[in-house]
């Protein structure tokens, strides 16, 4: 009898499967990929045309039928001191338009796991530029306006939502934010009501966190995090075909990789984000300290060891990956 992780296997695995993979053996060019259903024999089946591609941290533009949705695009990628080992906390918020503008597309829709500066900073510009309505939380509703963005382009949510678009839809996941060695987090907070446009990074709160589950329908489940924990409860029964998920960053969250791949139902795919050095322009292959690629290492070695017949790519910027 196929298992579960069968019936959801794509029909062809892309060359980065490999043990020894880490972000200098990511896939490039596309990589076309087909859903299966069931325990009869597997068919090519046609689904609606979706192409994903990575924009850095846990930044996503996926092109559907058409239309354009971002999550979490953050392409700015100012310094802030983490790479040289001085963190500054008062580092003035800026955007680069011709670092965001040429990779964002007009979008229809942006979704917002979370407000810290790495998830957000560019939101509001790119939603004032194209008009895209942006989904997130009630610190995102009140940032968004001090930033500038229409009240009538903002959708607060909670979790437990499920978004109808057409072609596809949304499920919006209630989430935990990844914590630090020392169990804390930077930024914390939230904002109930509309506060003084920020300045600095400082300003931008975690405000919540959110996961989401994209449908394509006729086609895959994806799953996005934005942040290296999440609510166990939450997630179970989602069973994504692929994940986009977090790599965590310190060893707080118990048995992280582990737990999240049983209460995912052990995707078929899983595609490490939020572990590249965000405060350098986009290259290929995306450049990694010792420190960042040890632990990007040590979570695709647990994400295996939970889940050995999951396939874990690593992605580069920009490249174009279809399911």
């Amino acid at each position: 009898m196929t298992s579960q992780i069968d019936r959801r296997r794509f029909l062809r695995r892309a060359a980065t499967a490999g043990a020894g993979l880490t972000a200098a053996g990511a896939a490039a060019g596309a990589i076309a990929l087909t859903h299966h259903e069931g325990d009869g024999p597997r068919h090519e089946t046609p689904s609606a045309t979706a192409e994903f591609r990575w924009l850095g941290v846990a930044g996503w533009r996926i092109d559907i039928a058409g239309e354009t949705v971002l999550v979490d695009p953050y392409l700015t990628r100012f310094p802030v001191g983490i790479a040289s080992g001085s963190f500054d906390t008062a580092t003035p918020l800026r955007v680069d338009p011709a670092a965001v503008d040429p990779h964002v597309g007009t979008p229809k829709h942006i979704f917002v796991t979370h407000t810290h500066w790495d998830h957000f900073n560019d939101v509001p510009h790119i939603a004032t530029n194209t008009g895209a309505r942006v989904f997130g939380t009630l610190t995102a509703y009140h940032l968004a306006q001090s930033m500038g963005v229409p009240p009538s382009q903002l959708s607060t949510v909670r979790g437990g939502e499920v978004f109808d678009f057409g072609s596809y839809t949304m499920e919006v996941v209630g989430s935990l934010h990844s914590r630090t060695a020392s169990y804390s987090m930077f930024f914390p907070g939230v904002r109930v009501s509309r506060p003084e446009p920020p300045a600095t990074i400082a300003d931008l709160p975690e405000g919540d966190t959110l996961n989401f589950q994209l449908r394509i329908k006729g086609g895959p489940a994806v799953f996005f995090m934005g942040a290296s924990d999440f609510v166990e409860r939450n997630v179970r029964g989602l069973a994504p075909d692929v994940a986009m998920l977090a790599v965590n960053s310190s060893t707080a969250t118990h048995d992280y990789a582990a737990r999240l791949m049983r209460a995912l139902d052990h995707p078929a795919k899983v595609v490490p984000v939020h572990w590249d050095q965000f405060e350098s322009p986009l290259q290929n292959p995306p450049p990694l300290g010792d420190s960042d690629r040890k632990q990007l290492d040590a979570f695709v070695a647990a994400v295996r060891a939970a889940s050995p017949r999951t396939e874990v790519v690593v992605p580069d910027y920009l490249t174009s990956y279809r399911f």
